[in-house]
């Protein structure tokens, strides 16, 4: 019966998906992306390699997480090929020109005549399931042919399907991976309750290795420290037309301080709202062109002093945080939450973030360690800014407190790379 249901859904999505794509771009892409997809798969050689590893992420976010893991193993296993599957064209579209894989597709939608041909094609040695999006028949599959799977980044909370009593199709999900690297002890204690322990490891996340790895390779962006000045400064990174509504008024009140803006979308009407919002701006790819050429002009006739500067290209936001006096993370006044508060406190910065956070332990635990801070209105939003901004000491401590828990987090990647070589998953075939 569960079973059914699940072609029911898969049958659905699709279908979904496909009304949907005249008007809407990522379903467009989403159907697109897999038109005659085991064809690309064939004519990209794949088959002719018999050591391929298979990391599958959901989306952009996912490919983060699993990111370590694989430029790991491709450092110390080079004779390798990595392939690299996505399910969601916002992971796929940006990183198809990845360099660290060997062969990049979106992901067949789940069938078991896909699974089977799919890995007739591919023919993984190792499989790396990055966090969550759980695929039964492709699963089920790998199992059977004793491919070993791993998740990495694994979540669990107690609410999740796996937990019910109709959660028996998802639990034996689970049974397909050899081993489960979770991010905290209580996913370890919620999946011994349902008779997952002896393949169970607390490993952390390998997104704290991820950001560190980034921070520690800073390279300064010219453009961003024009702009910046000496003045103090406020990045806003992931933001939605929420997080922007709170913060367009304190923008608008504060001429001196210098706000960068990362929205989370970048298409033309996204751009032009958050113009209209916070007035005094410019975008990123006009003040680039303007001190190229010496056309650059930091004054606007109407408005003054232009002090918003409105990132309008995907791939800076984790550079970006360097410069910031205090960072907003966007994502906490929607339903799916608060982004990726670590890519701010890894240079050790106050991270100020909407309420909606509890699906997310990083952020909880920045808070806790007083690296981070709620707010719930933008009254609150200006009065934690200007604290931070005034009280030197407050903010100091904010600042140790981010980078401290950040860097005692490091090494979920040498964890799960100290496994795979005592299971001898890369040397025993």
């Amino acid at each position: 019966m569960r079973i059914a249901f699940y072609n029911i859904f898969l049958v659905l999505y699709k279908l979904g998906a496909q009304l949907l794509s005249p008007w809407n771009f990522k379903a467009r892409l989403w159907i697109t992306g897999r038109k005659n997809i085991f064809e690309t798969i064939k004519s990209s050689g794949i088959s002719d390699h018999s050591s391929v590893i298979w990391m599958h992420c959901a989306s952009l976010g996912e490919f983060e997480q699993g990111r370590p893991v694989i430029e790991k193993i491709k450092k110390d296993f080079p004779a390798f090929k990595i392939m690299l599957t996505f399910f969601s064209p916002s992971g796929y579209e940006q990183k198809k020109n990845y360099q660290g894989a060997d062969y990049i597709f979106y992901m067949p939608l789940d069938s078991r005549a896909h699974a089977k041909k799919f890995l007739a094609v591919t023919k993984p040695k190792l499989v790396l399931w990055i966090k969550y999006e759980y695929w039964f028949y492709y699963l089920d599959e790998l199992k059977k042919q004793n491919i070993p799977v791993l998740l990495i980044s694994g979540v669990f909370r107690e609410g999740q399907v796996f937990f019910k009593w109709f959660g028996s199709l998802h639990r034996k999900m689970l049974g397909c991976f050899s081993h489960l690297f979770v991010q905290t002890d209580e996913a370890k204690n919620l999946l011994s309750a349902i008779g997952f322990s002896d393949n169970v490891t607390v490993s952390g996340d390998t997104r704290f290795d991820r950001v560190i790895g980034i921070a520690e390779k800073f390279e300064p962006m010219g453009v961003i420290e024009k702009f910046c000045g000496s003045n103090k400064v406020l990045v806003a990174g992931s933001t939605w037309e929420e997080d922007e509504e709170e913060l367009g008024h304190y923008a608008h009140k504060n001429k001196t301080i210098k706000f960068i803006i990362a929205p989370h979308e970048i298409d033309e009407e996204r751009l032009k709202d958050i113009e209209k919002l916070f007035r005094s701006t410019i975008r990123y790819s006009v003040l680039e062109k303007g001190m190229a050429d010496g056309s650059a002009n930091m004054e606007s006739q109407e408005q003054g002093i232009v002090n918003v500067l409105i990132i309008d290209n995907i791939g800076m936001l984790s550079r970006l945080y360097h410069y910031a006096t205090i960072a907003y993370v966007g994502g906490g006044f929607g339903d799916d939450g608060v982004h990726n508060v670590l890519e701010a406190a890894v240079y050790g910065k106050p991270v100020v973030m909407g309420p909606v956070i509890e699906k997310y332990t990083e952020a909880i635990e920045l808070v806790d360690c007083g690296g981070g801070y709620v707010i719930d209105s933008a009254l609150e939003a200006e009065q934690t800014f200007n604290r931070l901004f005034e009280s030197e000491g407050e903010y100091q401590n904010a600042c140790r407190a981010s980078k401290n828990y950040v860097y005692s987090r490091n090494g979920a990647t040498e964890k799960i790379l100290n496994f795979i070589q005592e299971k001898r998953l890369l040397t025993s075939w």
